[in-house]
């Protein structure tokens, strides 16, 4: 099965589908409606409408002040944008960890805007909130490792993972999320070896960003991968505009790379 020969809006059966036939998913954050036509055409078979826009749309430091109607905002922009691409919607810092009735109101609402399913932070401290959701209709997305709306529990942006206790720790969440309901999930910058266990130890799809080549699809901020604004990027990033005769190019070549294997290569790879 190939999600290219698909015209329709995907479905979680169908990105399953890729998984089982062992065919990497390409997924990118989007924001807008001309970006989420550029990322069809180009074959992007998800698109993230990740809180990284308060970064990147917002000019934030963090993703901390992004609130769910900006993420539905966002999200009925992309929706009206695209016809085929499979939309998650993040749920932003403080919509879901008060209590698991939070957590389904504010995700009847970015349902309501578009989204297929809805993204959340955080390991074992939410799987009964994630059981909430799916019980209720809400496919859920977790989200382990670097998790940025941790960022100041955490430190600042660091590699997660690393040493046997933090990497057991990172399992426990997984497996814990899995037999909640969740259906997939994003590990971020995250050792490589650490990311490619938990691959194998689960049955549900695992997205990476930082995390090595060996989970089930990549994820990758759209304004990053083209160079918007150009600077400093994380050491997980590449610069797909690079040789590229145009965005849509650029698109079509981050597709392949992943699909191929070739990125993310041992330059954007954290070890243990």
């Amino acid at each position: 099965m190939s999600a290219q020969t698909i015209t329709r809006r995907l479905t979680q059966s169908d990105l399953a589908k890729l998984y089982q036939a062992g065919e990497k998913i390409v997924m990118f954050t989007c924001y807008d409606a001309s970006f989420a036509r550029l990322l069809d055409a180009a074959g992007i078979e998800s698109m993230l409408i990740g809180d990284s826009l308060g970064n990147v749309i917002q000019g934030h430091d963090t993703t901390l002040p992004v609130t769910v109607a900006d993420i539905a905002y966002h999200t009925a922009a992309v929706k009206r944008g695209s016809d085929r691409a499979f939309i998650i919607a993040d749920m932003p810092f403080g919509s879901y960890q008060e209590s698991p009735e939070q957590a389904y109101r504010n995700a009847v609402t970015l349902m309501a805007a578009g989204a297929q399913m809805v993204k959340l932070e955080g390991g074992r401290e939410m799987a009964a909130t994630v059981e909430f959701m799916v019980q209720r209709g809400i496919p859920v997305c977790g989200h382990l490792g670097l998790t940025p709306q941790s960022v100041h529990v955490l430190g600042g942006y660091k590699v997660q993972g690393k040493g046997e206790a933090a990497a057991q720790r990172v399992k426990d969440d997984a497996l814990a999320l899995q037999d909640a309901g969740a259906t997939m999930l994003v590990l971020e910058a995250i050792p490589a070896e650490l990311a490619l266990l938990v691959t194998a130890m689960l049955d549900i799809i695992t997205i990476g960003i930082g995390a090595g080549k060996d989970t089930s699809g990549q994820v990758m901020v759209l304004h990053d991968a083209f160079d918007i604004p150009p600077g400093k990027k994380a050491k997980f990033v590449r610069n797909f505009m690079d040789g590229a005769s145009s965005i849509h190019d650029a698109a079509c070549r981050a597709v392949a790379a992943v699909k191929d294997g070739s990125y993310p290569g041992p330059e954007h790879t954290y070890n243990g």
